[in-house]
C-alpha cells in the first residue's frame, strides 16, 4: 500500500532525526510533489542530518556542495575540459548531477552562483557550451540557509525563492529530544546503518499518484479565496505559486494516506509554500510573508460565506 510506504519513510528518517516528524512528513510531500525544499535555520539545528536520512531512505545518490562566497557556477555544474587526445572539449560533470543534491549555506555564495541553480531546478537540465545535458530522476535539491542578518550572506532573489515548493525551518530541538541526544548514539553512527525502504521505482509511482489525488470543488474554492487575499494584502501569490499549493496539498494527503484534499491539508502547507513567496510592503525578504500567511489562515473562511 501506498500509505505503508510512505510511513515506512518517516519512520525510518525519524529514527535519525528526533521530534521532527511534521517537519519530515512536508519533506517527504514536497519530493512527492517533484518540488524543492529551502530549510533556513541556525548551523547545527540537523539540516544536513535530514538531507542525508532522506537520502539513505529512498536509496537515491547523494551530493552535498557547501557554498561560498568565492564559488563560481562551474564549480557546481560543471565544467568543459580540452582532451589533447581526441582535439575536443569534454564536459565533466559537477555535483548536480545527482538524485538528491544538498546546497548547505545557499546564502553564503554570490547571486552569480546561486543563479546556476535556476535552469537545474526548474527545467532538470543544465546547459553548457551550447549543449543539452538532462539531470537524473527524480532529481530533488534540498538548500540549506542561514538567518539572513548572520554575517557573510547574500539575500535569494524572488526568483530563486520561487523555485523552491517549500521553506521549513527545524527549530531547537525539545528538552526531552534533546537529552536523548545527548545520551544516544551518534547521529553519524545512525546515518551509515539507515536502510532504503523506497527504490527509485516507487519512488516514481508515489509522484505520479499525487496527480491522481481528488481536489473538490469546495477545496478549490478555499484554495482561491487564500490567493486572492494574499493579494489584496501584499505582493500576492502568482498563478505559479497556486499551482504550488495545490500540488504540495495533494502530496501531503498523500502523506497522510488519503485520496482527497481537505482544508486542513491545505493548511498545514499554506505557510512552507506561501511565506516566501508573499511579501509585505516593508519587506523584500520574503520574511514578512509569514505574518500575511497567518491572516490569511485566520480571516479567510473555510466554508464560503456566501454559501451560508
Amino acid at each position: 500500500m501506498t500509505s505503508n510506504h510512505v510511513a515506512e519513510v518517516i519512520a525510518e528518517i525519524g529514527n535519525v532525526l528526533l521530534g521532527k516528524e511534521e517537519q519530515i512528513k512536508l519533506c517527504v510531500a514536497c519530493l512527492l510533489a517533484k518540488g524543492h525544499l529551502l530549510i533556513e535555520d541556525l548551523p547545527g539545528m540537523g539540516k544536513t542530518t535530514l538531507a542525508h536520512a532522506l537520502a539513505g531512505a529512498l536509496g537515491l545518490n547523494y551530493q552535498r556542495i557547501q557554498f561560498t562566497s568565492d564559488m563560481l557556477p562551474s564549480d557546481i555544474l560543471g565544467v568543459s575540459i580540452f582532451n589533447s587526445e581526441t582535439a575536443a572539449f569534454e564536459f565533466r560533470k559537477g555535483p548536480i548531477f545527482s538524485q538528491l543534491v544538498l546546497a548547505d549555506e545557499i546564502n553564503r555564495a554570490t547571486p552569480k552562483a546561486q543563479s546556476a541553480l535556476l535552469e537545474a531546478m526548474e527545467e532538470r537540465q543544465v546547459t553548457q557550451d551550447g549543449d543539452c545535458y538532462v539531470l537524473p530522476a527524480p532529481f530533488f535539491v534540498i538548500a540549506t540557509q542561514n538567518p539572513s542578518e548572520q554575517m557573510g550572506t547574500y539575500p535569494l532573489p524572488e526568483s530563486q525563492l520561487d523555485r523552491f515548493l517549500m521553506r521549513i525551518h527545524l527549530g531547537y530541538p525539545d528538552p526531552a529530544v534533546e537529552r536523548e541526544l545527548i545520551v544516544g548514539i551518534d547521529r553519524r553512527q545512525l546515518l551509515k546503518s539507515m536502510k532504503s525502504v523506497v527504490d527509485s521505482e516507487q519512488l516514481a509511482k508515489l509522484q505520479q499518484e499525487v496527480a491522481s489525488i481528488h481536489l473538490s470543488s469546495a477545496v478549490i474554492d478555499y484554495i482561491q479565496r487564500l490567493v486572492g487575499f494574499s493579494r489584496r494584502e501584499s505582493v500576492g501569490l502568482s498563478p505559479r505559486g497556486t499551482l504550488a499549493l495545490v500540488a504540495a496539498a495533494k502530496a501531503y494527503a498523500l502523506v497522510e494516506g488519503r485520496s482527497h484534499v481537505i482544508p486542513e491539508d491545505v493548511q498545514v502547507v499554506l505557510g512552507p509554500v506561501a511565506g516566501h513567496r508573499v511579501q509585505g510592503a516593508q519587506d523584500i525578504t520574503g520574511h514578512a510573508g509569514v505574518n500575511v500567511v497567518q491572516k490569511m489562515l485566520a480571516e479567510v473562511d473555510v466554508v464560503d460565506r456566501a454559501l451560508l
